[in-house]
């Protein structure tokens, strides 16, 4: 007998809510909220859909279309946010800074936000956009894991390496609390450890049912 992760669940029947341009636009403020966050190029749109067994964020061969805040439902008390991605999005300055000036005051005002997940590329991580983000998760005292996605571009021991690189990077520069692991969408590596991290910021990790492994 093992405990299954409740997540898998939820994230299974995952189902859009809302999109929301401004803060006040975004559903009620409670609950428990967790974010994705990267650059445009990070992969964040397929590694939703992957842990989401569905199609909920879309995802485009031209970086960048995420250009508002995207809520998915997972119940009543629990919700998946997409947040604008950054980077080569060829949108006009004015718009960017419209996603900026919102996105800062959604992720300084929700209280349900419980965690945020960062994506990046394993083969381009910490980039300018990763460290600002890296500085405001310590600064706000937010829980924060990040997935270096797209593993599988690399070989295991170059994947591994890199890891370790970033992860002794982080360590130094932002502390102890800042979890990392390999991801990879097309491969499917590294879902039980998002689950399981999932799964404590959404206050399931008590709610296991017992099945038959």
């Amino acid at each position: 007998m093992q405990l299954k992760n409740p997540i898998l669940g939820l994230c299974q029947q995952a189902t859009f809510m809302l999109s929301a341009a401004k803060v006040d636009q975004c559903p009620d403020d409670a609950g428990f909220e967790v974010a994705f966050a990267g650059r445009s190029n990070a992969g964040k749109s397929s590694a939703l859909n992957t842990l989401t067994h569905a199609s909920l964020a879309r995802t485009s061969k031209t970086p960048g279309r995420t250009q508002l805040l995207n809520f998915f439902k997972l119940d009543d008390d629990r919700r998946l946010v997409d947040l604008p991605g950054y980077g080569y999005a060829k949108v006009p300055i004015p718009l960017k800074q419209h996603w900026q000036r919102h996105l800062e005051a959604y992720l300084g005002s929700r209280e349900s936000l419980k965690g945020l997940i960062l994506m990046m590329d394993i083969r381009h991580p910490m980039t300018d956009f990763d460290t600002l983000m890296l500085d405001w998760a310590v600064a706000s005292g937010m829980p924060m894991h990040i997935l270096l996605t797209k593993a599988d571009k690399l070989t295991y021991g170059a994947a591994k390496n890199t890891l370790l690189k970033v992860q002794s990077q982080i360590r130094k520069g932002w502390g102890e609390a800042i979890t990392i692991q390999l991801f990879s969408a097309p491969k499917r590596m590294g879902l039980e450890e998002a689950y399981t991290v999932l799964a404590g910021w959404l206050e399931l990790a008590d709610k296991g049912a017992e099945i038959e492994a």
